[in-house]
């Protein structure tokens, strides 16, 4: 009787797998050229974004008191700090200097820009250095000539209004004569977004100029030089217990500029799910390649059976090859992604508006080959183990390729855990968990619908032929595609992913740039107009309300708040990160509803109500914070709080880019607060120009946002986002060419002998090359369709949930997805055509014989 065959011990078979590992790998890495380079660039990308991403910290960190300007920052709004205040930087710090921020108009003659004016006392900068054009001190800059104060401007501003060093300007009442042009700025970072280009004044130089009058919007901030030994989190817990109930923020050196550190560190994670994703595609080439090598080994793989090896001998043999060629994959794409932007430091730091310590970060290095390890195993685990459940006859047979049956269970499940340790580690380093997971589910939605596209494809090639009757190329093409080796699948996945990400890029940038640069214009007012005082207002509007060429004007009493407590508790705490709750947040009055207020839930006060603050606040944003009717909130305004209750919930559309406030209290709450007024004017374009010289001449001292440059600045950073975007596609699409060139290298030697049999039989070259051209097209042709629908799908998604806006197909965008697609498969075809069609016939087919 004779009992199964014992299993070999694990520490065996793992031994004598990897002498056979090894003697195979003697003969190079032939076969699997592909395979590194989709490995590599994979790896590469995502290296390369996570070292700048790195870089940019770590810069950020260390110049962070120079990019904040001090070793910490006090910020008021609407107010100067009191004594009290004062009193307590000076004790805790060794200098002090105070700065007011505004926006302001700079005036030449009839030419008007708008421009974000710094007031600095004689202690700025605090840390950094200042660099003017000419070269001079900043204070003799400020100091001025001929009796008048002088300015320093960044030079797109002085450039705009055509002006020159000596050249003198206005603002408000107050002239200027500007003494040099900003060539750097040191804490130009911690200001944050800005409308207009910087201007550099002196603080006492604004007191004859009515910019600061009650009521203006402006913001004071506190830069403090502190003692080396302070300690940090000690003294911000001081700060906000003494001052942060009356309107204080506080920053400090250890996040310089919270604002560059935060868009970074998200479009650095974004990058690098967008890389994962050229990651995927090259595991579609892993995937492939293994395959293929497999089925040239199956004779190898034949003998070592016969010989007596077993399953586990055999999935460890190829299991450790594949592992050795992922290694030197991985490590080709950290040394590309580690020292490129070593490399190319002055190139990229010349593009950064911020400073960056370029060098090889561990960090980053880590997580890339984190990624490249996951999914070269996920990918090419399966071609590995299905292996195992193919008998050495089949083996013999050479069947190898032509086996479609699952793998055992155990390498399913451990493809599934390997699948959500890829998920979970994206998630983790890229810390916005809820983004990764739409990321996966949508590649792996992508490829289950572009696997599903490609089987459609081969069934209708097969069952199309008879369609191609009196075409023998085309009824070629058709038979090639329609078979299992040589089919649609790799062809469609390699390309159709990359092409997907392209097509869903382009859509929703061609949907954002529409609804920026088409529709806004239609229904948006042509100027903001702000710090316009009480007593200016009935000229105000006389001027823009009989002017026949506006066509509406809307006013409101303008103050700014922050939201310190909803409901007795500390607002971030209830409110977390929601933009209602971070800074401060433009707040209005109205005594009775105003006309086109719509109240969705409660009711608004009587008219001329007296009693306890009410207010109304904003449907949308109150059900993000969780808010109900008879909530209480909590509003600094001017350093009081003030505690209001909400009555009402109301409809606010931001989408106009008209007025509108998330939060309008009763009027006696806020009147007898100092505060100025907003309005906002449609006019004609061709009356534009004389409404605001007009008002300038008669309140010079309002300033005057021009909506259409505020647009054409949103519209220039998505623009950025959208080409720092695409470039990821783009990496993914090459890796997707790459895998197409595999494909088409693997399946050269089919096409080899298919080539011989048409020339046996009578067809001629042109025929024979004409049948691969058609092949490839239509290949192309149903990748980038499918692709297109899939991408336009996506983006539609994202406009309609992420963005709110309406959506229209960008045909543009989408021809040129197809037009590439076809492209793509027909020169990556064409490549690996030329040398079936010059071999000789009877060479070929007496060799397969």
């Amino acid at each position: 009787m004779t009992g199964a065959t014992p299993a070999t011990p694990f520490g065996q078979s793992l031994s004598l797998a990897w002498r056979f590992a090894r003697r195979e790998l003697r003969s190079g890495v032939k076969g699997f050229r592909i395979f590194l380079a989709c490995l590599a660039l994979g790896v590469a990308v995502i290296a390369a974004i996570g070292s700048i991403r790195a870089s940019i910290e770590a810069g950020l960190t260390q110049e962070g008191a120079s990019l904040l300007g001090g070793d910490a920052e006090l910020t008021f709004t609407y107010r100067f700090a009191n004594a009290q205040e004062r009193a307590w930087m000076a004790k805790n710090s060794t200098a002090v200097s105070e700065i007011v921020e505004f926006r302001s108009m700079a005036t030449l003659g009839e030419e008007r820009a708008l421009t974000q004016v710094k007031a600095v006392d004689d202690a700025y900068p605090l840390e950094g250095q200042i660099a003017l054009m000419p070269q001079m001190p900043l204070a003799d800059a400020l100091a001025g000539q001929d009796g008048l104060p002088g300015v320093a401007m960044m030079p797109v501003l002085a450039d705009r209004l055509g002006l020159r060093p000596g050249d003198r300007l206005r603002f408000g009442t107050q002239d200027f004569v500007l003494m040099a042009t900003i060539k750097t700025e040191p804490d130009a970072a911690a200001s944050g977004f800005a409308l207009g280009p910087r201007t550099l004044v002196a603080r006492p130089a604004l007191e004859e100029s009515g910019l600061l009058a009650p009521g203006s919007l402006f913001s004071t901030k506190y830069r403090l030089s502190l003692p080396a030994d302070r300690d940090l989190d000690a003294l911000q817990a001081e700060a906000r217990a003494r001052f942060e109930a009356s309107g204080m923020r506080w920053r400090d050196a250890r996040n310089g500029a919270p604002g560059i550190a935060t868009f970074v560190e998200r479009l650095g994670g974004f990058l690098v799910l967008v890389g994962l994703s050229g990651l995927a595609v090259g595991g579609v080439g892993v995937s492939a390649a293994v395959r293929a090598y497999l089925a040239t080994k199956t004779t190898t793989i034949a003998t070592l059976r016969t010989l007596g090896a077993d399953r586990r001998v055999i999935f460890l043999t190829y299991f450790l090859q594949i592992g050795a060629l992922t290694l030197l994959g991985v490590a080709i794409g950290l040394g590309l992604g580690g020292l490129g932007p070593v490399l190319l430091e002055p190139l990229i730091a010349a593009q950064l508006p911020f400073p960056a310590l370029f060098a090889l970060y561990p960090g980053s290095l880590v997580e890339a080959a984190l990624y490249g390890f996951l999914t070269a195993f996920i990918f090419a685990l399966w071609p590995l183990a299905r292996a195992e459940r193919i008998r050495a006859a089949a083996l013999f047979r050479g069947t190898l390729g032509e086996e479609s049956h699952l793998p055992a269970p155990r390498y399913i499940l451990t493809t599934a855990l390997a699948l959500a340790l890829l998920v979970g580690s994206a998630a983790w380093f890229s810390g916005a968990p809820e983004l990764t997971l739409w990321t996966a589910g949508g590649l792996m939605a992508a490829l289950l619908v572009l696997l599903v596209a490609a089987l459609g494809l081969g069934w209708l090639a097969r069952h199309g032929r008879r369609l191609s009757r009196g075409r023998p190329a085309l009824r070629w093409a058709l038979a090639a595609i329609g078979t299992a080796r040589d089919g649609a699948v790799p062809a469609v996945l390699a390309l159709g992913l990359g092409l997907t990400v392209l097509a869903a890029i382009g859509q929703i940038d061609g949907n954002m740039r529409r609804a920026i640069a088409g529709n806004l214009p239609d229904v948006a007012p042509s100027y903001f107009f702000v710090d316009i005082q009480r007593d200016q207002m009935p000229a105000f509007l006389n001027r823009v309300e009989t002017d026949p060429a506006v066509s509406k004007v809307e006013s409101a009493p303008m103050l700014r708040a922050v939201i310190t407590k909803i409901n007795g508790s500390p607002a971030q705490e209830v409110a977390g990160d929601h933009w209602v709750v971070r800074g401060d947040r433009g707040v209005t009055y109205a005594s009775a509803q105003p006309k086109g207020t719509e109240v969705v839930a409660g009711s608004w006060w009587p008219e001329h109500y007296t009693g306890p603050p009410q207010v109304s606040f904003a449907a949308e944003e109150a059900e993000e914070l969780g808010l109900n009717l008879g909530d209480t909130i909590t509003l600094n305004v001017l350093g009081r709080d003030i505690q209001a209750e909400i009555t009402s919930f109301r409809n606010v559309d931001f989408s106009t880019a008209g007025m509108g406030f998330v939060l309008t209290l009763n009027e006696a709450t806020l009147a007898g607060a100092p505060h100025s007024f907003i309005a906002t004017v449609y006019a004609a374009p061709e009356a534009e120009a004389q409404i605001l010289r007009d008002l300038a001449r008669e309140m010079p001292n309002i300033t005057a946002i021009r909506v259409r440059d505020a647009i054409d600045r949103v519209s220039d950073i998505l623009r950025q986002l959208a080409a720092a975007t695409s470039y990821g596609a783009a990496a993914t699409l090459l890796t997707g060419f790459l895998v197409l060139l595999g494909t088409a290298a693997a399946g050269e030697p089919a096409r080899r002998y298919e080539a011989a049999l048409l020339k046996t039989l009578g067809a001629s070259r042109a025929r024979i090359l004409a049948s691969f051209a058609l092949r490839s097209i239509i290949l192309g042709a149903g990748a980038a369709a499918v692709a297109l629908t899939a991408g336009i799908c996506g983006a539609w998604a994202v406009n309609y949930y992420v963005f709110e806006t309406s959506f229209v197909v960008i045909w543009p965008n989408a021809l040129a997805v197809i037009s590439g697609g076809v492209l793509t498969t027909l020169l990556a075809g064409l490549i690996f055509a030329w040398r079936p069609l010059a071999a000789r016939p009877a060479r070929i087919l007496r060799t397969r014989d």
